[in-house]
C-alpha cells in the first residue's frame, strides 16, 4: 500500500514545507528549519506566530479554543491564523509569516527575558496605579527665573522618584508638574496597593521637610501635591520609543486613577483612593472619610476614601504668591 502523501505548506518568499500528521503550522515550520518567532512558546498567549493566509484557507483546521479567545481579543481577520494552534488538513496552503524581517523582529526582541518579554511583546496585569499632581506650581513659575524654576522642580522630582521606588513603584510618564508610576510588576495586588500608599505618605513627609528646611526658607514659599490611586487590569509593553524603550501601561483604570487625582481639590484632601484599592490595604488608615463621587466615563457614583489632609487654606497660599512677587 503506497504511503499517503504529506501535505504542503508555501511559506512564501522562503520555501515548501511538509507537514507530519498532527503538526500544527508553528512545528512544521520550526522543522523546516523556518526562524518562526513564538514568545510564549506556541501556547496561544500571544500573537507573535500568527500568519497571513493567501490561499487554502479551506485546508486549514478551525480555530479552537485558544485562537478564537485570541481571535476575539485582538480582532484580527479571518485569513490570519495562529501557527501555533492551526493544522493543515489539505492543500494548497499559501501563506506569509507576519513577523519575518528584521525591522518586524526589533518591535518585538530584545536582550531580555522573562517579564521583560511579556512587557516587550504586550501583556495584561492588575496594576496599582500612582497619579501626582504639584498645586500651585504655576505662580511659582511666573514669579522666578528659569532657572529657579527647573532647579526646583528637579529637587520635587528626586523627592517623588525616591519615595516611589524605594516601594518597588516605577515611574511611567512625567508631564509638566505631575507623574504617573505604577506599583505591582513585581509583587502581588495587595502588596502594590499597600506600597503604594506607604510611598505617598513618604512623599507628603519629605515634601513637608523640603517646604519647611529649604522652598519657605529661601523662596518664601510652600508646594503642595495631590494624589490619586486605583487598581485594575491594564495594558502594558514597550511601545518602543524613546531611549530607554519606554514601558507603557493603558486602560480605563488609568483614566479613574487621573481624574483620582483631580478630584482631590474638590474634595479638599491630598490623597483620594478608590473604595476597590482600599479593600485591598494590608494598614488600612482609622481615620477616613468614604464617599462617592461623580467621574467622567462611570455611570454610577465611584466610592472613595480619603485618606489624606485638607490643602491649606488658599489665603495662605495666596499669601506666599504675593510674597514670593
Amino acid at each position: 500500500m503506497a504511503e499517503k502523501e504529506l501535505n504542503q505548506i508555501l511559506f512564501i518568499g522562503e520555501k515548501m514545507v511538509p507537514v507530519q500528521p498532527g503538526q500544527t503550522i508553528l512545528e512544521a515550520s520550526l522543522a523546516a528549519g523556518i526562524p518562526h518567532y513564538h514568545a510564549c512558546g506556541g501556547k496561544a498567549q500571544c500573537s507573535t506566530c500568527r500568519v497571513l493566509v493567501t490561499e487554502g484557507a479551506e485546508n486549514l483546521s478551525e480555530p479552537n479554543v485558544r485562537e478564537k479567545l485570541a481571535q476575539s481579543r485582538i480582532k484580527f481577520p479571518n485569513e490570519v491564523r495562529l501557527a501555533c494552534q492551526t493544522q493543515v488538513i489539505g492543500q494548497p496552503v499559501k501563506l506569509h509569516r507576519i513577523i519575518r524581517d528584521e525591522t518586524d523582529r526589533c518591535l518585538y526582541i530584545n536582550d531580555a527575558s522573562g517579564e521583560d518579554m511579556l512587557q516587550a511583546i504586550g501583556e495584561e496585569k492588575k496594576l496599582t496605579l500612582f497619579f501626582l499632581d504639584i498645586r500651585d506650581f504655576t505662580p511659582f513659575m511666573q514669579a522666578h527665573l528659569p532657572f529657579d524654576v527647573i532647579h526646583i522642580m528637579r529637587r520635587l522630582f528626586r523627592i517623588f522618584s525616591n519615595a516611589i521606588t524605594s516601594h518597588q513603584g516605577r515611574i511611567i510618564e512625567t508631564a509638566g508638574d505631575g507623574l504617573y508610576a505604577v506599583f505591582g510588576l513585581e509583587t502581588s495586588l495587595r502588596n502594590a496597593v499597600q506600597a503604594a500608599v506607604n510611598a505617598g505618605n513618604q512623599i507628603f513627609r519629605d515634601l513637608e521637610v523640603f517646604n519647611q528646611t529649604y522652598l519657605q526658607h529661601y523662596f518664601n514659599y510652600y508646594l503642595q501635591v495631590g494624589i490619586g490611586l486605583h487598581v485594575g487590569r491594564v495594558i502594558l509593553g514597550n511601545i518602543g520609543i524613546g531611549v530607554n524603550n519606554n514601558l507603557s501601561v493603558m486602560g480605563f483604570p488609568v483614566n479613574v486613577a487621573a481624574r483620582l487625582q483631580n478630584a482631590t481639590k474638590e474634595l479638599n484632601n491630598n490623597f483620594v483612593i478608590s473604595a476597590k484599592a482600599f479593600q485591598l490595604l494590608k494598614n488600612q488608615p482609622q481615620e477616613t472619610i468614604c464617599t462617592n463621587i461623580n467621574l467622567k466615563g462611570v455611570k454610577e457614583a465611584f466610592a472613595v476614601y480619603l485618606i489624606g489632609q485638607p490643602f491649606r487654606k488658599p489665603a495662605t497660599l495666596e499669601a506666599n504668591i504675593l510674597a514670593a512677587e
